[in-house]
């Protein structure tokens, strides 16, 4: 999934609507936010975004319960790798970006 096309193409074979709307969507929420946690500015509220995104992403991309064998245990690692990084981006949003950061928790 090294392209916009790959990309897309994946999203759709999961059955969601509007493909190329939601990668660039994917696109506009991976790169603002992880820019906006980068800097400390309104973390927060990226933190938030990113959690949420990647909850979703989890549970409409990476379910490996609706799956057999292989492919069912490496969406299961995806799953519960998208589960921790929510986990961080919630602890961004309960304590703040850090000293270094523009809004400076």
């Amino acid at each position: 999934m090294a392209t916009f096309a790959g990309t897309a193409g994946y999203i759709a074979s999961k059955g969601l609507p509007a493909a190329e709307i939601l990668t660039a969507l994917t696109i506009c929420v991976e790169l603002g936010g992880g820019l906006l946690l980068l800097i400390g500015l309104k973390a927060r509220w990226a933190a938030l975004a990113l959690a949420i995104f990647t909850i979703l992403a989890a549970v409409l991309i990476h379910n490996f319960w609706t799956m057999t064998g292989p492919e069912a245990m490496s969406n299961q690692i995806h799953f519960m790798k998208n589960l921790s990084i929510a986990g961080g981006m919630l602890m961004v949003v309960a304590f703040g970006p850090g000293r270094f950061g523009i809004d400076k928790a």
